[in-house]
Formats: structure tokens, sequence, C-alpha cells
């Protein structure tokens, strides 16, 4: 029987106390939103029930927790929209070299190491200096693209530096049109790499705080009114809005893997039904 090396025991104890180092603080707070109705906001629990969810749907005395959630996700379905449109012409723009190209690059580089709260209050004086109403849906929007447009470009020049060229000068050929080129062929190819970018833009989004600290308004968006909540609220129900929340947040990364699932079968399919037609 094959004996492992010592260092193969090392780095799995290593890999399992970064999982707890990583996991363990919501894992905690899961713990402590099933207190009982006398629970606190510490150990030891005192009794376990289900008292604190079902309190999040009663009429809360403090904030707009189903308000919040409402324009958090609307706010992420408009990023990711945008940062997926964005992301694919921008991929598309670059594939050629123009004059500029290098600046305008690292000008997209440098919005991911300029402090958020710097960009959030930049961005809220540009609004505010203007006669714009600052608002969650306009300059807290835009705040959040220059988060979230980096890492959907980054994905976008990665994917098109490895796309082989041969599969749009073939659909040239039998007569198809750019448009048609890139609906037909282009986009089906960079699907799965689509779904990742999606799911960048919404997830970035969605627990956003910094940079849309200054920028959303008197109407605050999930993650803020979550810190709001730290400073008035004394019961185990912010533990219990935070578990749900994480487990929203993992139905949707589930939902886009099962739509990047959906995505490779039917692929794998319509690739097998080409092959039985030629045959």
């Amino acid at each position: 029987m094959e004996t492992r090396p010592r260092s193969f025991y090392f780095l799995a104890a290593f890999f399992v106390l970064f999982l707890i180092f990583l996991y363990g603080p919501t894992i905690t707070i899961a713990i402590l939103s099933f207190q009982g109705p006398g629970g606190g906001l510490t150990f030891p629990m005192r009794g376990v029930s289900l008292h604190w969810f079902r309190d999040l749907f009663e009429k809360q005395a403090v904030g707009d927790i189903w308000g919040s959630f409402r324009r958090s996700l609307v706010l992420g379905v408009m990023v990711m929209i945008t940062t997926v449109v964005v992301s694919v012409v921008g991929g598309l723009a670059f594939r050629k070299r123009f004059r500029g190209s290098t600046v305008l690059f690292y000008l997209i580089i440098t919005s991911l190491v300029i402090p958020s709260i710097l960009v959030s209050l930049g961005v809220g004086l540009i609004w505010s200096q203007s006669g714009l109403p600052v608002h969650w849906s306009t300059s807290g929007f835009g705040a959040q693209l220059t988060w979230t447009l980096p890492f959907g470009l980054l994905i976008m020049f990665a994917v098109f530096n490895r796309f082989d060229a041969s599969y749009e000068e073939a659909a040239r050929d039998l007569g198809a049109s750019p448009w048609q080129t890139i609906r037909y062929v282009v986009l089906p190819i960079i699907a799965p790499s689509l779904i990742g970018v999606a799911l960048f833009g919404f997830t970035l989004s969605y627990d956003e705080f910094a940079r849309t600290l200054l920028t959303s308004g008197s109407y605050n968006t999930l993650p803020l009114e979550i810190f709001g909540m730290t400073t008035n609220v004394t019961t185990p129900v912010i533990f219990a809005l935070g578990t749900l929340t994480t487990l929203f947040s993992f139905f949707v990364i589930g939902l886009f893997l099962l739509v990047v699932w959906w995505t490779d079968q039917r692929r794998t399919k319509h690739g097998s039904d080409a092959g039985k037609g030629t045959v």
C-alpha cells in the first residue's frame, strides 16, 4: 500500500484550517440565528427555534429589510446586464490594436486599485455638483460599474486572446454577415464565460458596500441596511438576516452553475446531432 508523504498531511491540515477561517464566521452567525426567543447575540445559546426567521417576515420596528433587498436585487440585475454587454463589446474591440489601447487598458485596471470609498465620494460629488439626484439607481449604479466592469473586461480579454478566429472565417466563407457571425458563432462559443461575467457582475454588486455608501441617496441597499442594523438591533434577527442572505447568495451561484451545465449539455447534444447528420 502506497504511503503518503508527510507534506500531504501538512497541506491537508492547512487547507482545513483555511476552510475554517473562511467559513467559520458565517457558520457561527448561522448557528446563533437559530436561538430561542430569549436568545442574545453571543454564546451560549438560549434554546433552539426558528423564532428570529419568523420575525424577519413580520413588520420591523427598525430598518427596511425587504425594501433594501428589492433594491439590491434590481441594482444587481442592472449591473449584471450592463457588465456583460460592455465586457463583450470591449473584448471584441480590444482584439485589434488601436491607438491609445494600452493607456485605456491601464485606466480600466486602475479602477480596481483606487480605494472604493474614494470612488464613492467622487461619484457622489459629480452627481450632486451636476444638480442630479444622488440615487441608488443612478449614481449608485455608476459607482458599482467602476467595480464590476474591470473584472468583466479582464475575463473577456483572456477569452478572446484564446479565441480561434478560424470559426469566424468559416462562417463568413459560408455567407454569414458580421452580426450573424457574432450571434450564431462567437456568442455560443463564449457562452460559459459570459455566464461567469454575469455571476461576477451580480454578486459583486449585490454585496458591495463602500462604493454604494455615498452614492445610494436616501434609500439603502441591503449591505447598507445590514450595516445600519448593527448599531441599533440587539437581537439575533440580524443573524437570521445574514443567514438568509448567505443562502440566497449560494442559490444564485447554484443557479448560474445550473445554467452553465444546461448550456454545456445543449452544446453537446447539438454537436452529436450534427455529427450524426454528416454520417
